[in-house]
């Protein structure tokens, strides 16, 4: 038996390698490391172990989300485990168990909704964001590349400030169409969190059988700074004139404007519309 460490020397603005070392330490000094940039093959690689090596898995959601994308057409029987050191790590909110740190994922990853977005179709862990949030990992983007840690609760307070502007958006939930105005918010969830702790769709549970849509929508800047902050803990559905929450099985969600949208935490530019299939 073997043990894999694929890690993401990006994640957590490039200070992943510290906690990947103590995994290393714990796990098995002799564990193999690997930069998960440098794997060219996600199969070779798979085809290249016993069944009954390891593979962990190091890095945030957006890792994560890659990982999944890279495997969704090769078969696995050995076990997988996630190990979070990423900037929010919502994932690990939503599924750990007490205070372990390390995660069987096999099935926690099978059977993921998929979303479509510019004619690209994706699987996720969390959740689609669209509106600010987009926008907010956009910023952040720009921050980490700079060597700068993004503070994404700043990035979102002067975005409602001044530098985001809402639009309208038409929604359709399993056939049935909603219409908007000024929305500032328009994720879909398959988890619990998104954006480092968020719970957007409080209703939503990973593993059901539908996603949740929550449209932040109509409220100007100040309302909107009032009511933002509920979102950490669930309670801006409280604020039914200003938030609706829609499930179904199919979700199309169309903006009047180009915004950028984030799949759990990756960013994609001048989006217009994204769909949504469980």
């Amino acid at each position: 038996m073997a043990n894999y460490i694929l890690y993401n020397p990006k994640a957590n603005c490039g200070n992943s390698l510290n906690s990947v070392k103590a995994l290393m330490v714990v796990l098995d000094d002799k564990s193999t490391l690997i930069d998960v940039f440098k794997i060219t093959s996600y199969e070779r690689f798979f085809n290249g172990l016993n069944k009954n090596d390891k593979v962990f898995i190091c890095g945030g959601d957006g890792t994560l989300n890659k990982f999944i994308n890279n495997i969704k057409d090769i078969k696995i029987d050995l076990e997988v485990y996630y190990f979070p050191c990423g900037t929010g790590n919502d994932f690990y909110k939503d599924v750990k168990v007490k205070d372990e740190e390390l995660i069987l994922i096999n099935d926690l990853i099978k059977n993921l909704p998929t979303v479509k977005v510019n004619d690209k179709e994706y699987k996720f862990i969390n959740g689609v964001g669209y509106g600010i949030d987009g926008f907010c990992c956009a910023e952040g983007d720009i921050l980490n590349e700079i060597g700068k840690k993004a503070n994404y609760t700043n990035i979102a307070i002067k975005g409602l400030l001044y530098k985001y502007k809402p639009c309208d958006a038409k929604i359709t939930v399993d056939g049935m169409q909603y219409e908007y105005k000024k929305v500032w918010l328009a994720p879909t969830m398959y988890g619990k969190y998104y954006g480092g702790g968020m719970i957007p769709a409080p209703i939503q549970n990973r593993g059901d059988d539908k996603v949740s849509v929550m449209l932040f929508h109509g409220s100007n800047k100040l309302k909107t700074l009032m009511v933002f902050p509920k979102i950490f803990k669930g309670e801006h559905v409280k604020c039914k004139k200003h938030v609706a929450v829609h499930s179904g099985k199919n979700i199309k969600v169309e903006f009047s404007t180009k915004k950028p949208c984030q799949i759990d935490g990756e960013t994609i530019l001048d989006v217009t519309s994204y769909e949504v299939n469980r």
